[in-house]
Parts: structure tokens; sequence; C-alpha cells
């Protein structure tokens, strides 16, 4: 992608409207601002939610919504296809074509993949095609029940080397407080760090169809900026939303900005993308080198370990406190671990977590 690029992620109780349908005019709006954008010299790619409630509304008969995984996969499959008719008409108005992009966890956990899915993606642009993302949900019964697209459109926004993430929800962006309790909320229009403070202002979705929430976008918009990615939520049903977002506009959504020291893009895969699959517990003394003196982590610095971890795969690090330190690959089998000599964790693939690195 180019220097200029943005990833576009708009959310369920967005895209859709009062009875689960497909919302085509709010599509068709965020189409004509991304399509404004690529002829401004911007690079775009949408992720986009609603499968699932689209697919409910139109099989549902006005049911309740099912909660098992089994039925919401086939709800999923029935969805897709009416949600990408409609990006595909709104963005055909402008004489656009888009791609179908469906991605699953193994997409961002195997490197391979990883890599896989970031050649496809640059080959879709390169044809002058706007892939839309999704969740393959049909297929992949963990992302309906732990999955976000909010963080997807996080490590979609790294996959590409975006250089801002545009979160549109049905909020003015991030406020003081619930306005519900509080009349008084106000929008938060900058944010330089995201803290214990600003995670705590984070509230639960409150349409209730989405699996994301603020909180949810908060957490999207650390990981994006610790990728050296701008990142801003705001709200979809706005006039010209995404370039609104992008301009700066005044009193107009949140703007995360991205951390000076921007994790390269392998780190942020270890650091996001890979699930852990066990702990590391380390002594004062390799806390003192991981965080102060940029070592590698050695087995004399490791008290104790869990999981059933193979060589290559993520571990977390975790301080004498029981803090959670850094993320890493490790380089022993935990089956093995006796045999271990020197190095368990090399510098070049362990991330620093902790907010006051």
């Amino acid at each position: 992608m180019t220097s200029s690029s943005v990833v576009v992620k708009i959310g369920t109780s967005s895209v859709t409207d009062d009875r689960g349908g497909v919302a085509q005019d709010v599509l068709d709006a965020v189409a004509a601002d991304v399509v404004a954008l690529r002829h401004d010299g911007w690079s775009a790619v949408v992720v986009t939610s609603g499968a699932i409630t689209a697919g409910w509304a139109d099989v549902g008969g006005g049911r309740r919504r099912p909660t098992d995984a089994a039925t919401l996969q086939a709800v999923s499959a029935v969805g897709q296809p009416l949600l990408m008719d409609a990006w595909r008409r709104a963005f055909a108005r402008h004489e656009v074509t888009v791609g179908q992009v469906l991605l699953a966890p193994l997409d961002f956990s195997h490197r391979g993949q990883y890599l896989h899915a970031r050649s496809t993606l640059a080959s879709l642009h390169a044809l002058n095609v706007v892939a839309i993302i999704n969740e393959n949900d049909a297929v992949a019964d963990e992302e309906i029940r732990f999955g976000d697209n909010d963080r997807l459109a996080a490590l979609v926004a790294n996959l590409v080397t975006a250089s801002h993430l545009v979160l549109l929800t049905d909020t003015p962006g991030l406020l003081t407080a619930d306005p519900r309790l509080d009349p008084t909320a106000k929008l938060i229009d900058v944010v330089t760090s995201i803290d214990a403070d600003v995670e705590g202002v984070a509230g639960r979705s409150r349409s209730g169809v989405g699996s994301g929430g603020m909180a949810s976008k908060v957490a999207a918009a650390r990981m994006a900026t610790w990728s050296g990615v701008t990142t801003v939520i705001a709200p979809a049903k706005a006039a010209t939303p995404v370039r609104r977002a992008l301009n700066g506009a005044h009193d107009f959504g949140t703007t995360f900005e991205p951390r000076a020291d921007r994790l390269s893009a392998r780190k942020a895969w270890i650091a996001f993308a890979v699930a852990s699959s066990g702990s590391l517990h380390v002594n004062a003394g390799a806390l003192e080198a991981l965080e102060h003196h940029g070592r590698s982590l050695l087995r004399v610095g490791v008290v104790s370990f869990e999981g059933d971890f193979s060589e290559g795969d993520a571990v977390e690090i975790v301080g004498p406190a029981g803090e959670l330190l850094a993320k890493g690959l490790v380089r022993v089998n935990a089956d093995s671990w006796d045999d271990v000599d020197d190095v368990v964790v090399h510098r070049d693939d362990l991330v620093l977590l902790r907010r006051d690195c």
C-alpha cells in the first residue's frame, strides 16, 4: 500500500437497519467516501461486520437471534452474500470493483498464511479492486464466540502497513462518560497515550447486535497505534465520515495518535496476532535485563513455566509480581526444558508490552 492508506471498519449496528437488514444508504455513503479518497491518492480497504445480523433478518422470521455456534455459522453463510451484494452495488455506482476476502485467526497466527494474506491484498490493490474484508464466521466458530472485527481491522492495518485506521460506529467517538448516565459527558478529541484512565471510560456495546463496543475499539486503537497507525473512532452515519475523520475535522470523532517508537510489522505480529501457547515466569534479574538492557531471555532468568509450547510458539513473559512484561517466540519445547542451554527467547523475537516501557 502507499504511504497514504486507510483501513475503514464499519460495525454491525451501522451496517444494518432497525430490522437487521443491510442499510444500503450507509454503505453507499462509505463507498462514496472511499472512492473520493482513492481519487486523492489514498489506498483503502474496508472491514465490514453485519453478516450474521443480515442473515438472521433474512431467515429468522422475527424470531429471537440464536446463540449456538452451529446456527450462527449457518446464518453467516446466508448473510455474507447479502452483505457483499450490498457493497458491490455501493461501489458499482462509481464503477469500482470490489473483492471479498474472508479471514480467520490462522491467517494471522501462522506466519506463512499471514504473508499469503498480505500478498492477496496487495494483488487486489494492484488490480484497482477495493477489498471488502470480514471474519470467516461461516467455518470458524472461534471468531463468532471470541471474534471482534475491531481487532481484525487493527490486524489488517498492520498487515497492509496502513497509515490510518478509521473505526466507524454508532457513537460520536470516545466520551468522558456514558451519556446515558452522565448528561455532561463530552467527546474526547485526541488521545496521545492509551492508559488505564482511557480504558476506564470505554463502555460496552449499546446496540446488542455487535461483538465489539467502545472497549474493543480502544483495544484495537492500542494495537494499531503501537504499529504506528493513526486511529480514529467516528460516527458512521455522519456526512462524509471517512474523509472528515482523516482530515482531522474539529469535534468529529476521537483521534488516537500513533506511538513514536512504532513496532515493526513482524513484532506487531508477535505482539497481537499470535495466540500464546504458554507463559514464562521470570525473576527480577531477567526483568531488568529485558526492560532496561534489551537482552534476550535466558534460561537462568526463568523461575517457572506453564503450557505445552513447542519451539516457535508464542509465549507470554510474566514478571515477579505477576505482571505481563512481554511476549515472544520461544526457542525451546516445554517437554525438553531441562535440555535448554542458554537462550529461551531471543531479543529479536521479543516484544515488551508494559505501557511504561
